[in-house]
């Protein structure tokens, strides 16, 4: 098997549907319309409660048309809904929508497991064919990683971590100050949703998510191990706080296997928000060979969740790849961390330490 053989991005529908935007926040304007505009998605119009951020998000979208109330934007036909909004919005959001809508909505699925669970019942009940926003698992890096292993390319696959450690401006996200669940519910649940999606369902998970002295935030360093059994050993480190400059930073996923290895660098992470290209390397046995990428986390991975969407919808696939009842799988392991920091451990085995 090459390199070049590879693959890297998920094919477009043949026919997409128009995209009606539900909330218009800096991840649309910054990720969402520059992705859709380069796969060619069309944007039938764009909702916010915020009508200023709404018109200044339609211009951005090239003049879309600017809906006054959600029921407008429901009353849309044949399109595709895209909800970018606060996840503790997403329940009523969907309540409101027609049965039967195509639904994107931002990850998390809810604020905690509880509400994730009535958004997987509320898509039940109108049948929705709704899927989370889960992107990492489409970008380019990841793609050619979940290839990799199913393909078994490096063998069974023996260790991997996840080792992040950078300085991330959380003065960008003022909201994060209301939060009781931060680090795990907003960043590192990306990466247990990949780690689900390359090496299937952990049996349980030990965390440790704690703040930091110099933050407002209830949480911005993360620990974890996920128990995958006696052959794999998966562990999980992110450090937002490392304030020393760009030479011991890291954002990088290591997997080794029985015949081989592969490391991708997670680029947007470094110097963020200006961040570098990711990178993928991939050692079969012998040296270290660069795997080249056709785009990054950020924007091209965002076209992979509608993408897949919108071809299920036209029966091109034949399921969604982060569809909520998937999904409901990473809010259980995030809420199972959690209740894991919580705890506090295993407690130390008091002695005597004179030796009496």
């Amino acid at each position: 098997m090459s390199i070049d053989s590879i693959k890297q991005s998920w094919p477009t529908a043949g026919s997409p549907k128009p995209i009606v935007i539900i909330g218009t926040g800096g991840i649309v304007r910054d990720a969402h319309i520059p992705a859709y505009r380069k796969a060619g998605f069309g944007i039938a119009g764009v909702f916010d409660i915020d009508m200023e951020a709404a018109r200044r998000t339609s211009d951005i979208a090239g003049g879309v048309p600017v809906f006054e109330t959600l029921a407008q934007c429901a009353a849309m036909e044949d399109v595709v809904f895209d909800l970018a909004t606060p996840p503790g919005a997403h329940a009523e959001i969907l309540r409101q929508l027609p049965q039967g809508s195509a639904v994107l909505m931002q990850k998390p699925m809810g604020a905690n497991l509880d509400e994730g669970l009535e958004i997987l019942s509320i898509c039940r009940e109108r049948r929705h064919v709704a899927a989370v926003n889960f992107q990492l698992r489409f970008a380019p890096m990841a793609i050619a990683l979940k290839g990799i292993i199913d393909r078994g390319m490096i063998g069974t696959v023996t260790d991997v971590s996840i080792n992040v450690a950078v300085h991330t401006p959380w003065e960008l996200f003022p909201f994060l100050e209301s939060l009781d669940r931060v680090e795990i519910a907003v960043h590192s649940i990306h990466y247990l949703d990949l780690l689900r999606h390359l090496l299937g369902e952990p049996e349980g998970v030990y965390a440790r998510s704690i703040a930091h002295p110099d933050s407002r935030l209830e949480q911005t360093r993360t620990s974890a191990i996920l128990n995958y059994g006696e052959t794999v050993r998966c562990s999980l480190a992110v450090n937002h706080h490392h304030d020393f400059g760009p030479e011991f930073e890291a954002a990088d996923i290591k997997i080794e296997g029985l015949k081989g290895a592969a490391v991708a660098r997670i680029g947007v992470l470094r110097d963020y928000p200006n961040g570098m290209d990711d990178a993928l390397k991939l050692n079969l046995g012998d040296r270290w060979e660069d795997v080249p990428l056709c785009g990054n986390w950020f924007i091209e991975a965002f076209t992979g969740p509608m993408a897949n969407l919108q071809r299920v919808i036209a029966k091109q696939d034949d399921h969604l790849v982060s569809g909520v009842e998937d999904a409901i799988s990473t809010m259980a392991l995030v809420e199972a961390a959690y209740r894991s920091s919580e705890s506090g451990g295993e407690p130390i085995p008091s002695f005597n330490r004179d030796g009496a």
